[in-house]
């Protein structure tokens, strides 16, 4: 058996680093954002700005992460991603205005937008399924430890500032790393010999096959679909719904519930803090325990029983009462959310057909962007018109349009594929 590389190691563990640090802006901010609006004087519903700006970086980058790839190289996307995330932060912790740190927020997103599509892009070849979960797992966890992070922060008696330049000098850190195996980055294929399709379980092992050992039929590619015909589809405008809906609860939830838990149930900014954190810590948790069950009872009845969570979680919520039972909520919430991004990911192609999966899936992510942004938005417009307690009614909608939506997509004729030419 061959050697396991280096280099492969390194790689892995750098990548799941990078992942981590992906998720520790998303759970700065929630707990930062009354500090922040203190400071310059600005309405709640202001951080529809910053989101909207952040969401426009990353769909942006997204996109042209493909092309920028071939030109530089993953090592490189990655190296210079990296910095400009990390100045971004920076530029958070030090930027006198409102209007100068929504700009940082459209760098922020340009390089975690790059940084997302460069590694799923090389775990998709390299690291195979099983890593390629976990890594999505610990991108929970980074944003888990944000909200720590900041809460640390401001319980010490010091500035928002400081939290979002701790995390910057943990971004410098991962880009000089990242530097320095820019090379390694670039030998994906070769060292992992044929990437997820050659070692489909996730080893981290080298095969290598000679070529002229293997004879390989020609294989004809399928003729894909016109675009029109896709968008015909009511099975994707249904799944599209589906993934706006998911992820405005994931990330409503996660932004305004610090501001609910403080100022709605009483309880103290160091206690809230935490709870918001276990919030993340929660959807981190289920999706690695979810990933293990949806393997042996099915990932349709996780599915399905994640959603019924996620709503039952979202009546604790939008219920009166005591602080305890918006955090049980909320923890139900997260846990339920967990496996629904990537399961219904995965099951595209199950609702839509083979050959309209793929546009499908990138119509899916693209407006779940948009909805992570412009909804989560709206909910701070209501809470500053009419009170933070509409936090969870407005959850409890979002998550029975989840299911309404996913059981109208389920109901959807398959398309036949399309046969090759």
């Amino acid at each position: 058996m061959p050697t396991p590389p280096r280099p492969r190691l390194l790689l892995l563990i750098l990548a799941y680093l990078a992942f981590v640090s992906l998720g520790l802006p998303d759970g700065l901010i929630g707990v930062a954002w009354p500090s922040v609006r203190t400071d310059f004087h600005v309405p709640t519903e202001a951080v529809g700005l910053l989101l909207i700006a952040s969401t426009a970086g990353y769909l942006t980058s997204s996109v042209a992460a493909g092309f920028s790839v071939a030109r530089l190289g993953v090592g490189w996307l990655l190296a210079g991603s990296t910095v400009m995330a990390s100045l971004a932060l920076a530029g958070y912790s030090m930027t006198p205005g409102f209007i100068l740190m929504t700009g940082f927020a459209l760098l922020l997103g340009l390089g975690s937008g790059a940084i997302d599509s460069g590694l799923n892009a090389y775990a998709a070849s390299a690291f195979g399924p099983r890593h390629m979960n976990w890594l999505h797992a610990f991108f929970g966890l980074g944003v888990a430890v944000g909200p720590l992070i900041m809460t640390t922060v401001i319980g010490a008696g010091l500035a928002w500032r400081w939290g979002y330049g701790i995390v910057a000098g943990a971004q410098a850190v991962l880009a000089v790393a990242f530097v320095f195996t820019v090379h390694a980055w670039g030998n994906r294929r070769g060292a992992a010999g044929g990437g997820a399709a050659a070692n489909p379980t996730g080893d981290l092992r080298t095969e290598t096959i000679a070529a002229d050992t293997v004879d390989v039929e020609p294989v004809t590619p399928a003729v894909p679909p016109p675009i029109r015909d896709t968008l015909r589809l009511p099975a994707v405008w249904f799944g599209v719904l589906a993934f706006a809906a998911y992820v405005a609860i994931e990330l409503g939830a996660g932004l305004w519930a610090y501001l609910l838990l403080t100022e709605g149930r009483g309880l103290g900014a160091t206690a809230a803090g935490i709870c918001v954190s276990g919030y993340y810590g929660s959807l981190f948790l289920g999706r690695v325990v979810q990933g293990v069950v949806a393997e042996r009872v099915g990932t349709a009845r996780v599915l399905w029983a994640s959603m019924i969570g996620m709503a039952f979680g979202a009546v604790l919520v939008a219920v009166p009462g005591p602080a305890w039972l918006a955090v049980v909520g909320l923890a139900i919430v997260g846990f339920g959310a967990a496996p629904v991004f990537p399961l219904l990911t995965l099951t595209t192609a199950d609702r839509v057909g083979a050959s309209h999966a793929d546009r499908t899936i990138g119509l899916q992510i693209g407006v779940a962007g948009l909805a992570g942004a412009f909804v989560p938005a709206g909910i701070g417009v209501l809470i500053s018109r009419i009170d933070v307690e509409v936090l969870g009614p407005a959850l409890v909608v979002l998550s029975v349009l989840l299911l309404l939506v996913y059981a109208a997509s389920n109901r959807q004729p398959r398309p036949a594929s399309t046969t090759p030419s």
